[in-house]
């Protein structure tokens, strides 16, 4: 009986109430008490008030978080957290930003709610699609989703919820770029919430289907400008120090670094905006870390400077602050040809951060180091530590033109499949997570290794666990020696009767032995090989390009470079021990007269010269 009145009175439960008491789940296990405390400091700092209630503001929220004007995107995160705010019931958004609404925006943002959340599917990605989203509606709606002039804010009472309006969004023209897969409408984690309060039955549908919903491609630019500039924000860290990324040349790298990752989603020339099909597909294959920046820009909502953590409980004086400073180190040590702090963020999206920021060291470069497998391998070789390779350079012409184009064009099978774009400038990589060196018979890596393309398209491709052709690194006399990556390993030497040209993988990147020449291939019709197909360009194409620029970074410090060049004394110690047994002992005059004593030389008998 007691279990029917509790069915019973459930049913009668209010979504105002549902949110309160979501938000108070959320505020008790999700925040410490101090961080608690710190956000109703920074809450109460920041209001704005009007018939005694208190709200946040677009401008106020922007100007917190420091968003410069100078990308666009404050209104952006705006309709986010105005959508956020409604979490669970996204029908009701936009809300206004009251006490209650900023506790679920942070919560959200910074993937706190995993901690409530246990069960069912906590991914955040269709959540925020939603945010960003706006809808085509036949109707005209004239609300503005990023103005909260009009609105009326609340503290913590429900009661005042009652006032939320309905507004489905700007109204904006179709996206003509439908996968024919059809998307589920509910939202798995507003699911999940609910069913933490054994409250799935209040579930309404009371969002636009989400197959009418778009991100427009300049609004998704905008934030991804911003997403590359906060990627390697630490906790507490202030967006301005980063200021310098915002001026001159860093600002138009910026540009043209979140033009080759939105390319990734769209094709800006066709189609006005993403649809939740393309984001759902793109995000988990070749940016699983884009939205990680959120975490530590959105926690300054969690730390009052209000408060003097030097105050000790028993009255005495504060303790001093520390004399010694320790200088942070840059988040990248020196700038290379291709890698710098946009391209770096740019790979933060899909290898973690805590591996890439102050962490990378050039150990090689072409431009400096010399165009060879020889010094690749004198410089490469023996880092213990993951490494990055990047290659940049520009395409050659079909059929080609000069003869060092011909004579490697040669040695590739007639070209078949048309370029990935109408870019001439192409940039690829491939994470290492094993040390490199040279191969005989058989490929290294292992199913970690990541081949990639950063321009003019980004795309990760994800290695496979069954073919495992990975990397192979040879040299002359193997037939097409060089670098190959995702390649069927090369014959130790050619033979005769053997096809000439060079045996490329489904999905593979080739460089020439002497790093002039490399090529990009993906045939999608043969169904991948040791990586995976693209999961959005499907088609075949191949990308021949006249190398540019060549890099090698290790990922490491100093512990890692010491190692590495202990590894090499060692190996120099050794061949030197070989060289002394194979020739002798460095005396000419002794090793004379130990061979002699053998009977090797000497009497009739001639062992070639000594010197």
């Amino acid at each position: 009986m007691g279990q029917g009145q509790s069915g019973e009175s459930s049913k009668h439960v209010t979504t105002e109430q549902l949110s309160h008491e979501l938000a108070l789940r959320f505020a008790k296990r999700c925040f410490t008490p101090l961080e608690l405390y710190s956000f109703q400091d920074v809450f109460k700092s920041l209001a704005e008030h009007q018939d005694h209630i208190a709200y946040l503001k677009e401008d106020t929220i922007a100007r917190f978080l420091e968003i410069p004007d100078i990308l666009g995107a404050s209104s952006i995160i705006f309709q986010m957290v105005s959508y956020l705010g409604a979490f669970p019931f996204g029908q009701d958004a936009p809300v206004v930003l009251g006490f209650e609404q900023m506790i679920m925006v942070v919560v959200i943002m910074t993937e706190r709610y995993q901690r409530v959340l246990k069960k069912g599917n906590r991914d955040r990605t269709k959540l925020l699609f939603r945010s960003l989203a706006v809808f085509d509606n036949k109707e005209t709606h004239k609300d503005d989703l990023t103005s909260a002039e009009g609105f009326v804010a609340e503290t913590s009472t429900v009661e005042t919820e009652l006032s939320r309006s309905h507004v489905q969004g700007f109204a904006v023209d179709a996206a003509a770029n439908d996968e024919e897969e059809e998307e589920e409408d509910d939202d798995d984690l507003a699911l999940a919430a609910l069913e933490s309060l054994d409250a799935i039955e209040v579930f309404r549908h009371g969002d636009a289907p989400i197959a009418q919903a778009s991100i427009p491609s300049d609004n998704l630019k905008k934030l991804i400008m911003l997403l590359l500039l906060i990627a390697p924000l630490g906790a507490q860290e202030s967006l301005a120090q980063h200021a310098e990324r915002l001026s001159g040349e860093n600002l138009e790298g910026l540009r043209r670094t979140a033009d080759n990752v939105l390319a990734a989603f769209v094709n800006v020339e066709k189609f006005p905006g993403v649809k939740i099909h393309q984001f759902n597909t793109v995000i988990p294959i070749s940016f699983p870390f884009l939205f990680h920046g959120f975490n530590p820009l959105f926690e300054h909502f969690l730390f009052s400077k209000n408060i003097d953590f030097t105050k000790r409980k028993d009255g005495s004086d504060p303790l001093p602050p520390p004399t010694d400073t320790v200088l942070e180190q840059p988040l990248l040590a020196q700038k290379g040809e291709i890698l710098d702090l946009n391209v770096l963020s740019q790979l933060s999206f899909f290898v973690p951060g805590s591996t890439l920021f102050r962490q990378l060291r050039l150990l090689y470069s072409g431009g400096d180091a010399g165009f060879s497998l020889g010094s690749f391998e004198t410089k490469v070789f023996n880092w213990r530590a993951p490494t990055i390779l990047l290659v940049s350079g520009n395409r050659i012409s079909d059929p080609p033109t000069g003869g060092q184009e011909r004579a490697f064009s040669n040695t590739l099978a007639p070209k078949r499949f048309p370029d990935s774009s109408k870019s001439e400038h192409v940039v690829f990589g491939v994470y290492v997570a094993q040390p490199w060196h040279q191969t005989h018979k058989e490929c290294f890596g292992n199913s970690d290794t990541l081949l990639f393309q950063l321009e003019p398209v980004h795309e990760v491709f994800h290695a496979s666990t069954i073919n495992k052709d990975y990397i192979s690194f040879t040299k002359p006399p193997s037939a097409h020696s060089g670098i190959s990556i995702g390649c069927p390993h090369p014959k130790s030497k050619q033979t005769s009767g053997l096809a000439p040209h060079v045996n490329l993988g489904a999905v593979s990147l080739m460089l020439d032995s002497s790093f002039e020449f490399g090529v990009f291939t993906h045939n999608y019709t043969s169904g991948g090989g040791a990586f995976h197909n693209s999961g959005t360009r499907r088609a075949d194409f191949q990308d021949r390009f006249e190398i540019e620029s060549l890099e090698v970074w290790g990922c490491g410090g100093d512990a890692e470079a010491e190692q590495q060049r202990q590894r090499w004394a060692w190996e120099e110690r050794e061949a030197e021990a070989r060289r002394r047994i194979n020739l002798g002992t460095g005396d000419i005059e002794a090793d004379r007269a130990l061979l002699e004593m053998a009977g090797i030389i000497g009497g009739n008998r001639s062992g070639g010269s000594m010197n």
